[in-house]
């Protein structure tokens, strides 16, 4: 099979499936057209041809849409615009760079250290990096506000060399990469790490796929915040470098649709295709070029592929039957990735003598020229044409596609070898041919004194290169990359605000999810706060209760609602708005998050403080996107996240793919996230402004964290506040929620979330029918009792001979006496997390295994779980202590049925699925 069949299927057919009927006229057509361009250039000719695609559509002709182009370069030669810099000059130092860059991976190779490090990334992307960062990226101290730009993870040594000449870091701290705390104060993270480097890092990236994902919610953010009055984002434009491999993750072309239907020509990706991924090609049989031009394309985007450098232009305008391009367009990418790994004679021989035109047109070349013939991503001309053809677009996001060779120019062992991403040093005669290519003044002497240990070089900061590239920097705003964190101050809700949940409700039953959106609604009424509020919903509003918030709040929508609703005409109609507040993201879990992680970063980003409020069914959050939740904590994001419809059995009508048993168990796993599962709105409300003063309040030592609530859909009484609230106990973890009510044999009865009420209801059972005396004590964290037993015990490990201080959980049970009964409606595991604090004997109830579709009542019974099965287990370890009579337990586990699902009392009917 030839290469051209082989790709058939992302190359555009317009002529091949048509028989020529007169081959003369179709010659006439075609000479016109050629003249057309000697006469007057390619853009009048794009004119013509795209009036004559119109006036065909018009009258019905079929044409296919060409989904993609020949194998050669968007913009053609003469439509290039001159380039404004001083490229002689941009080129010395661009060698500084790709030199320090691999020198500092070589060093942290050395045989004591040998933390590893990715050469090739950087060396390959260079051109790509600095011809934005020269001309294009803009930095805090723009006057527009400087832009954003995600860096590929694995080109991180270039961004640290490019601070080292900037005079932003010392040779100490460019040895100190990889080397985070045994370089303490000097140590480099691995990848763009902002929790790591606050000062320095954005956005994290290396996660494949996560920082496409989130660029486009970057992107849509800065709309959200312009259109909503907050803060003018007009002149701040979004970069996102990709390699082509990370292309094939789902979520890197998963949400493309969401910046073509928004219009955000605020954004541009960079995809360095140089052909291959971190073990071999990425399409050695095909043309990765060509399938993302096809999809980007096919996605609303406006696609510009940079593929040949200058070098290639007169051969190309002297190939009038199109023989060069029908080799450009048929050769697969396991050949261009080979012919960067031989020579120049094996270039003539297997690429251009494929044809004799070919074979000709290079006659005149010698094997040196032909080795020079350079890829599109290696053209400073060619990238800064594709760079500002991106800026002036208008209506689409853009895709630059730019052909590269992975590891260019550090020789014939690195560049364009599948094993390429996975070296990590040069040997002494790479070193060698390294320093010669780029011309780095250094000695072959000082090579040769410690090979491991070749040295950095900067030409000191008075250098006309340095002072050019400095210059170049203040005039685009400062250095890039930046991350400030001098957010305006804002004004937190005062108590008013909570009054709502504190009430409870009354007579009226009342789900916790309703709670906490009752509460959230009198948030955002407040004047000075509530606009600062961003509802996150992925297409559930309505379970959860908040279309009430459709008419007033509006969903935010760049483009307003052009259509007649078909709900128009009821209270809660929904109502979309370009100034919306509601960032309603439809099915999308994935790109709520991402939404979640750009509005939770704003105060940083923007210098504009955001709360966002991300609510979803609590199965699709940590789950589903943990990966992306982790990435918000890299990225030191705030804000709100709220599982609903939580809990393994409180959502049993949609069964096992619902049915939420250990979330709290993955959420506890992110060090960003504070969980918690509260009983009653009024705990809610105490989270939510503990939260709120801890991210956003002045004397907050650790805001940078992220709150998950579970939330159930189950109604309940809310009761009010008690008036004595342990509010220390709640916000911390664990408080009393009700003293036992009879003298007897002692137990402690310990429940989150859900799970109160048949805690009460069992501590009524064991006083009325077994004369049990049952202490109810309400977890609100059993993960944050967890981290501070661990940290308890850490501190007496690091501090040997002083008093240990004990765990809050150990103290606040410390008086209690019996043996403790833990449940929930989550795997055994989360109430477990506090076993080993405790001294009293300890059982856990909870909901292992699999979900299923059937009643609450059954349910719990079936998991044990519910009041009785309390009752029953409780007993059973009194018995054991002699404290009650020994056929108690048995007595009392044929009374309740514990074994007939049928028989299970504990929940009601109510509540939406």
């Amino acid at each position: 099979m030839s290469a051209g069949e082989d790709t058939s299927h992302i190359l555009s057919g317009l002529t091949n499936q048509l028989p020529d009927r007169d081959p003369e006229e179709t010659a006439e057509w075609i000479e016109s057209l050629d003249q057309l361009i000697q006469s007057q250039g390619t853009e009048r000719a794009q004119f013509i041809m795209r009036s004559l695609l119109q006036r065909a559509g018009a009258q019905s002709v079929g044409v296919p849409m060409v989904t993609t182009t020949d194998y050669v370069n968007t913009i053609p030669a003469d439509q290039e615009p001159a380039f404004p810099g001083k490229e002689e000059i941009e080129r010395k130092y661009r060698a500084w760079l790709r030199w320090n860059a691999a020198v500092l991976v070589h060093r942290a190779q050395r045989p004591d250290i040998g933390v590893g490090g990715h050469i090739s990334t950087y060396a390959g992307a260079a051109t790509l990096y600095e011809v934005g960062l020269n001309h294009f990226f803009r930095g805090k101290d723009h006057p527009g506000g400087g832009d954003h730009v995600f860096f590929q993870g694995h080109a991180s040594p270039g961004m640290y060399a490019r601070a080292f000449l900037e005079g932003r870091m010392s040779e100490e701290d460019l040895d100190g990469f990889r080397q985070e705390k045994s370089k303490a104060g000097h140590g480099l993270s691995s990848y763009p790490h902002p929790r790591l480097m606050p000062e320095f890092w954005e956005f994290p990236t290396v996660s494949m796929g996560i920082g496409p994902m989130n660029a486009i919610y970057q992107a849509q953010s800065n709309r959200y915040l312009h259109n909503r009055g907050i803060k003018d984002t007009s002149d701040q434009h979004v970069w996102a470098f990709l390699g082509d491999g990370e292309m094939d993750e789902p979520e890197s072309r998963g949400l493309l649709q969401l910046a073509a239907n928004e219009n955000l020509d605020n954004l541009t990706f960079v995809i360095n295709c140089n052909l291959q991924r971190l073990d071999g090609p990425v399409r050695g049989n095909g043309k990765i070029m060509q399938e993302l031009e096809a999809f980007f394309r096919g996605a609303g985007w406006n696609v510009i592929k940079v593929v040949w450098g200058r070098e290639w232009d007169p051969l190309l305008a002297a190939d009038k039957d199109g023989a060069l391009v029908d080799v450009m367009n048929g050769t697969p990418d396991g050949d261009y990735q080979t012919y960067k790994a031989e020579s120049g004679g094996f270039v003539r021989e297997h690429f251009f003598g494929k044809t004799p035109q070919t074979k000709e047109m290079v006659s005149h070349l010698s094997d040196e020229e032909i080795w020079n013939l350079k890829r599109g991503g290696h053209d400073y001309h060619k990238v800064y044409a594709a760079y500002k053809a991106a800026t002036e677009f208008e209506g689409k996001p853009t895709v630059i596609l730019a052909h590269t060779v992975k590891g260019y120019g550090l020789g014939t062992h690195f560049e364009g070898r599948n094993a390429t991403h996975q070296m990590k040093k040069l040997t002494l005669d790479d070193l060698k041919q390294f320093r010669d290519h780029l011309r780095i003044p250094i000695s072959d002497e000082q090579l040769e004194a410690d090979p491991y240990r070749p040295p950095y070089y900067h030409p000191g900061q008075d250098s006309p290169e340095i002072q050019y590239l400095q210059e170049r920097r203040k005039a685009l705003g400062g250095y890039v990359p930046e991350r400030r964190n001098t957010a305006e101050p804002i004004h937190l809700p005062d108590d008013k605000a909570y009054e709502v949940a504190k009430r409870g409700s009354g007579k009226q039953m009342a789900a916790t999810t309703m709670a906490f959106v009752r509460l959230l609604k009198d948030l955002m009424r407040d004047k000075d706060f509530g606009k600062r509020v961003v509802p996150i919903v992925p297409d559930e509003a309505r379970t959860f209760g908040m279309d009430s918030f459709f008419p007033t709040s509006k969903i935010y929508n760049p483009k307003g609602q052009n259509y007649l609703s078909v709900d128009r005409d009821l209270v809660l109609a929904y109502k979309e708005s370009i100034s919306g507040q509601i960032l309603h993201a439809g099915i999308n879990e994935a790109g709520s998050t991402a939404a979640f992680t750009a509005a939770g970063t704003a105060y940083a980003t923007h210098g504009e403080p955001l709360i966002p409020i991300y609510i979803f069914y609590s199965m699709f959050g940590f789950q589903r996107t943990g990966d992306s939740f982790w990435a918000a904590g890299d990225q030191m994001t705030r804000g709100f996240i709220i599982g609903a419809t939580a809990g393994r059995t409180t959502l049993t009508g949609e069964g096992l793919q619902h049915a939420d048993g250990h979330s709290p168990l993955l959420a506890s796993t992110n060090p960003a996230v504070i969980t918690y599962d509260p009983a009653y709105g009024y705990e809610i409300g105490h989270i939510m402004k503990s939260g709120l003063e801890r991210m956003y309040g002045p004397d907050s030592k650790d805001p940078n964290v992220m709150y998950y609530l579970t939330v159930y859909n189950e109604p309940i009484l809310q009761p009010a506040e008690p008036e004595e609230l342990d509010v220390e106990g709640l916000l911390k973890g664990i408080y009393l929620l009700a003293p036992a009510k009879v003298d007897g044999p002692r137990t402690q009865l310990l429940a989150s979330g859900v799970s109160v009420p048949w805690a009460l209801e069992a501590q009524q059972i064991l006083a009325d029918e077994w004369g049990v005396s049952a202490d109810v004590w309400s977890v609100t964290s059993w993960a944050e009792l967890r981290r501070d037993g661990l940290a308890a015990e850490e501190e007496a490990f690091v501090n040997p001979g002083s008093e240990p201080r004990k765990p809050f959980v150990t103290q606040q049970l410390e008086g209690a006496t019996g043996p403790i009964v833990a449940v929930s409606d989550y795997m055994k595991a989360v109430p477990d997390q506090i076993r080993q604090f405790l001294p009293h004997e300890f059982a856990t109830l909870g909901a292992d295994g699999f979900g299923f579709s059937d009643t609450r009542a059954a349910a719990r019974r079936f998991f044990k779980i519910d009041s009785h099965s309390i009752v029953v287990r409780a007993l059973e370890m009194l018995a054991r202590r002699g404290e009650v009579d020994q056929n108690a337990p048995k007595e009392a586990f044929d009374r309740y049925k514990l074994n007939d699902v049928t028989a299970g009392t504990s929940g009601n009917a109510g509540g939406d699925s």
